[in-house]
């Protein structure tokens, strides 16, 4: 068996422990298999660009974050436009490159954009497993994406700091998490850290409710606030109007805006904190090493059997095995039902509604 790894979009905690899960399950249980290290993602793929492994690559790699392999983000959007160094699109090239390569199976490991182009490569006849990365949490068919818990233990570590000097200054903190489309990081960082107020993509807010929480407590003499917003956090007037633009590098975020109305009505110290990439790196949680060794662990029992088609998943307490066509192009943001969100407004947690 001759089998390519890749590694795709962005990158996270958990990554090196899952390719050693399924390096080991592969041969462990076959003499006869060659694993392919495909090197940044996707564009690898399509630029030949690989090599193969041997057994010793994967060992020590348990605890280390990010990616031996290397990754890029390549947009689903542009897979059917013509690369740069050729005139074919980047889908058929991949294609083709897998076959003149002789592989029997892609294993790809990553997030929402990533599955779109591996459901695409499936449809194609390439055979195909994958498991489900992303710290946002947010990939349909799977309780939890591995990264995910690693990026609220470090999202929650920098809550947590903020509390003695926000209390030592009267100030208000506003912590701006990553989640562009989902508020699971800030959903569960904000309850982990004691945050005050949690700002979602999910439920636009109002500045008058979170204004409303910092006075009471001003009142109460709790003189400082921890607000816990995701990047993707709206207002519920900004939410009314049409579709934004995508943000850019550069542009004032939803944190940046937050602190300068806060300023603006209140006479107090407020201060933005914004983590950013610090959430993806660094070694992953026992949880994510336990999870991502079982995920791997699965992932190669599929290629034995040849079960392609799959990406592996938590369902309830198993591991298991979801279609990619169920997978592909669903968002899993924070269900307005959800119990957390129940549990949060119970423990007297604003979400600015």
């Amino acid at each position: 068996m001759k089998i390519g790894f890749l590694t795709s979009g962005g990158d996270c905690q958990g990554l090196n422990a899952a390719l050693r899960g399924v390096a080991k399950t592969l041969f462990d249980a076959v003499p006869y298999v060659e694993i392919y290290g495909i090197q940044g993602g996707y564009r690898g793929l399509i630029d030949c660009n690989w090599r193969k492994m041997e057994m010793h690559e994967f060992s020590g790699i348990l605890r280390e974050g990010g990616t031996i392999l290397g990754t890029t983000r390549q947009p689903f959007k542009t897979i059917r436009d013509a690369d740069d160094s050729s005139n074919v699109d980047r889908l058929t090239t991949m294609v083709k490159n897998y076959h003149s390569e002789c592989l029997d199976a892609l294993v790809i490991l990553g997030g929402n954009g990533t599955h779109k182009t591996a459901y695409a490569l499936s449809q194609y006849g390439i055979n195909i497993v994958t498991l489900p990365k992303t710290i946002d949490n947010d990939l349909h068919g799977t309780d939890y994406s591995f990264g995910f818990d690693s990026a609220v233990a470090k999202a929650t570590d920098v809550i947590d700091t903020l509390h003695s000097t926000a209390a030592a200054h009267g100030r208000v903190f506003v912590c701006e998490l990553m989640g562009r489309k989902a508020g699971w990081v800030a959903l569960y960082a904000g309850i982990a850290g004691g945050a005050d107020v949690i700002l979602l993509p999910e439920i636009p807010y109002s500045d008058e409710s979170v204004l409303e929480v910092i006075e009471k407590r001003n009142q109460i003499g709790k003189n400082f606030s921890i607000v816990a917003i995701a990047e993707g956090a709206v207002t519920k007037d900004s939410a009314d109007q049409p579709k934004k633009r995508e943000r850019k590098a550069g542009d004032i975020s939803p944190g940046m805006e937050l602190v300068r109305r806060i300023d603006e009505k209140l006479k107090q110290d407020v201060r933005l904190v914004i983590p950013g990439h610090f959430q993806r790196g660094g070694d992953p949680t026992p949880t994510d090493r336990v999870f991502c060794s079982r995920l791997g662990a699965m992932a190669g029992e599929l290629v034995l059997k040849r079960k392609f088609g799959y990406m592996v998943a938590l369902q309830g307490n198993s591991i298991g095995a979801i279609p990619l066509g169920e997978v592909a192009g669903k968002l899993k943001t924070v269900p307005l039902d959800c119990e957390v969100l129940k549990q949060a407004r119970l423990l007297g947690i604003s979400l600015g509604e």
